[in-house]
């Protein structure tokens, strides 16, 4: 039996399309391995969103170099984000001549069919664009036992100016709705418990007259024991009445996943956010009026072009103010082939220096929400094993620890809070 091996680069659609390409490799006969030197067939699915992935997905694909000229006979594909980039097919082709397959992220379902092309003798570049439709019915190897990832639409067109990622997805097409509901109830059917749903813009989801607040609305319907998250949500676009759907169905999560990006009005203006700080403070206001209980994760970018300390300043104020219980941390840098690219860099000592107080900050915020925890009993799926106990995610996404008797990996249990270590929740099962 041939064999594959996959290496993933980048966010959860990534994670997920790597699904598909197993799924479409085991279809045609292939099995997975855990180490490279031992496949038939390397794919790497790529990203682009820094260009310093792309510097660690260059200096990989020279490892694999040599796998090839050690045997001539393994076949090498690149895909995903980092191919669609303008002119990055034909770079990557002339510096990698030992690629045989670089295709994008809209043709990934005809893999088999250019293996099967390659084995004569020929080479791939395909980045076309199918008119913009989505292709269902691809076979899936689902990674991860009890959690999992449905698209629902795909691209952006948002076109923030840091943001590579509506160039190399192209615009926003979302699934239609029979196609979503089929494959979550065909998950639940199957014994999973949490769905996951996808898009680079989720919230912006709408296929005829059903937009995201229907759509969520048709899938809590589903029977079955599970809930439903999301992400990523753009705050110009997440809505009162999502908010009141999720207040109202019980297996929708009281999380919500809102990149405010920075506090600045005029860095969010130079970022093309569509938004003010006043405005995204008002949806989390109506989301907490909701959802008393919610528990709000949030990307911060340190660093954006011509920052000053007044700007990062409003963007301390907003975490402070909003008490996020995670928070994705990151410095700004350079995207060739975005607007920000060509703005006036800020240095990068400057950039260290409020990451770090950044960082603090949020771990005080996190340190003591954990401590409400306390005595409170939670839902938990049970993912896996940590450190010699047990580890799952309640319903608002809280990370948690604990013991129990029984093995209960993928299995929902109660949980009773009985300590805290930082932003850390360890616990006991309550039978």
């Amino acid at each position: 039996m041939p064999t594959y091996y996959i290496k993933t680069y980048g966010c959860q659609m990534n994670a997920h399309e790597s699904e598909k390409l197993a799924g479409l490799l085991e279809s045609g006969g292939y099995s997975a391995v855990s180490d490279m030197a031992d496949a038939d067939v390397i794919v790497f699915n790529t990203c682009c969103v820094r260009e310093s992935a792309e510097t660690h997905i260059l200096g990989n694909l020279g490892i694999v170099k040599k796998l090839k000229e050690k045997r001539p006979s393994l076949k090498v594909a690149v895909c995903g984000c980092m191919t669609q980039a303008n002119g990055a097919a034909e770079r990557l082709k002339k510096r990698c001549p030992f690629l045989d397959i670089i295709i994008g992220t809209h043709n990934v379902y005809r893999l088999l069919d250019y293996l099967e092309y390659v084995k004569t003798g020929g080479k791939v570049v395909d980045i076309t664009d199918d008119n913009g439709e989505v292709t269902e019915g691809i076979p899936v190897k689902r990674l991860n036992p009890s959690s999992a990832l449905v698209n629902i639409m795909y691209g952006c067109d948002n076109f923030c100016s840091y943001c590579i990622v509506p160039y190399v997805r192209g615009r926003e097409r979302s699934r239609a709705p029979s196609a979503v509901l089929n494959d979550v109830k065909s998950l639940v059917e199957r014994g999973y418990k949490e769905i996951m749903l996808l898009g680079q813009n989720v919230n912006s989801y709408r296929s005829g007259d059903v937009d995201f607040a229907k759509l969520l609305d048709m899938l809590s319907d589903i029977d079955g024991e599970f809930w439903i998250k999301f992400m990523t949500s753009h705050p110009k676009d997440i809505s009162e009445s999502v908010v009141k759907i999720i207040s109202e169905k019980p297996r929708l999560a009281h999380f919500i996943h809102l990149p405010v990006q920075s506090g600045s009005d005029r860095i969010l203006g130079l970022m093309n956010r569509k938004y003010t700080k006043s405005d995204y403070l008002d949806k989390i206001d109506m989301i907490k009026r909701y959802l008393p209980d919610v528990s709000l994760s949030c990307d911060v970018m340190v660093g954006f072009p011509t920052e000053t300390e007044e700007d990062f300043a409003e963007t301390l104020d907003v975490v402070n103010r909003v008490g996020y219980s995670n928070l994705f941390s990151f410095i700004y840098s350079v995207r060739s082939g975005t607007p920000a690219a060509d703005m006036e860099q800020v240095p990068l000592e400057i950039k260290k220096d409020r990451i770090d107080r950044l960082i603090k900050a949020q771990f005080e915020i996190a340190s003591r929400l954990a401590k409400e925890n306390l005595g409170k009993i939670y839902r938990v799926l049970c993912d896996g094993e940590e450190n010699g106990k047990y580890v799952g995610k309640t319903q608002t996404d809280k990370k948690v620890l604990f013991v129990a008797e029984n093995h209960p990996v993928g299995k929902f249990v109660d949980v009773k809070i009985t300590e805290t270590a930082n932003s850390k929740l360890y616990g006991i099962e309550i039978r």
